[in-house]
């Protein structure tokens, strides 16, 4: 089926595109993904267009799957960011309008021009990386922002990010001693405490082991025990340079995004963006960590459950040591790590099990129903400046 777009019909002046003051620009659905598809990634394809074709800008793409209040919340935040031209959102799948009404909450203040919001729907639950792939196919402008349904970008956060990324070495295009980059962010929690998964260090299939088994507890200030995510180490005062960053907010260059085909499609949640990194890494590009930009992130919002996000996770990092490590350790370290991680996962899964059978007697409070009370609270909150 071809792609088409519809313009919502504005009731004030009958024209295409939405005119209201608290939406400002346009609203674009696009019903079908197939058109899109036909540009497939590659470094000789969107080298060429990504970098001559994209107009100078920041296009914010959120990909979204039954992520409940707070997508509005993450959505209007972005609003809010001047230097932000566009937003798209890829729809994995939500409630009756639920994305529509996301859109339409306005937060404009400070443009000199409303922002468009895009919506790509129809595909289905094509999983994450995938729906990150197909945002950054339909971006017009030069620089590609990611942010999680659920996290939200303070007033002059976008600003202060486009500052760090301007006094980073060879970071413009023009130079002819260009180098590829991408940056992320502090991520927060509603507490104000930096969350894991921002900074963190390579994850080999030791390390996986390490932290699977807690062997890390045994000597904690060992090179050979040292752990994934450098959360609890002392935060750096300024930008610097860090193996692994969240996929849960980063900015990068499209032309850069692209020139390692983009995210790997055949992780469907989790464990993309660690092999995103790895990968750009080997390309030679360089991923860096600004402290400066603090980006609440509120977890566990999608309806997705735990135990399906832990076996995505699960065979996630199985196919990430299979590509990058294969060779690297003996012969039977890898296929042990493996079994080590589904044990860990059938555990988790008998565990989880239970405590939802529980919750169903009424002897435990449902996380889910704990989840959505917390998400319909924060949302109509009001943004806060850093």
């Amino acid at each position: 089926m071809a792609s088409r777009e519809m313009r919502i019909m504005s009731s004030k002046d009958n024209s295409y595109g939405r005119t209201d003051d608290n939406i400002g620009g346009e609203i674009c659905v696009s019903d079908s993904f197939s058109d899109l598809q036909e540009q497939p990634l590659g470094f000789d394809q969107v080298s060429t267009n990504s970098k001559n074709d994209s107009a100078k800008g920041v296009s914010a793409i959120v990909v979204s799957y039954y992520t409940g209040p707070l997508l509005a919340r993450a959505i209007a935040s972005l609003k809010h960011q001047p230097e932000i031209d566009e937003i798209i959102i890829v729809d994995n799948g939500n409630w009756d309008d639920a994305v529509l009404n996301a859109a339409d909450i306005g937060g404009d203040d400070g443009r000199d021009r409303p922002i468009d919001v895009h919506i790509i729907s129809g595909q289905g639950n094509i999983g994450f990386s995938s729906a990150c792939n197909l945002g950054a196919r339909k971006a017009k402008f030069s620089h590609l922002l990611f942010l999680n349904p659920d996290a939200v970008m303070p007033q002059g956060s976008m600003a202060t990010f486009l500052e760090g990324c301007q006094n980073i070495e060879n970071s413009d295009p023009e130079d002819e001693h260009y180098k590829p980059w991408m940056m992320g962010v502090k991520l927060v929690g509603s507490d104000g405490i930096e969350q894991s998964g921002a900074r963190r260090h390579t994850l080999t299939p030791w390390r996986a082991l390490v932290e699977a088994t807690k062997l890390y507890r045994i000597a904690p200030k060992h090179p050979y025990f040292r752990r994934f995510n450098m959360n609890n180490d002392p935060c750096p005062g300024e930008v610097c340079m860090v193996p692994v960053t969240s996929g849960a907010c980063f900015l990068i260059p499209k032309q850069d995004y692209f020139k390692i085909d983009g995210m790997d499609e055949h992780f469907f949640l989790h464990v993309e963006d660690i092999d995103f990194c790895l990968r750009f890494a080997k390309a030679g590009g360089r991923v860096f960590y600004n402290p400066n930009v603090e980006v609440m992130h509120f977890k566990g919002s999608s309806r997705t459950s735990k135990t399906s996000i832990e076996y995505y996770k699960t065979k996630g990092m199985q196919r990430y040591f299979a590509q990058h490590f294969t060779g690297v350790y003996p012969p039977l370290f890898l296929p042990l790590v493996s079994v080590l991680l589904w044990l860990r996962f059938g555990m988790f899964a008998c565990v989880n099990t239970l405590r939802r059978s529980l919750g169903f007697l009424g002897l435990r409070s449902r996380r889910g129903y704990q989840v959505t009370e917390r998400a319909k609270a924060l949302a109509p909150r009001p943004l806060e400046r850093n």
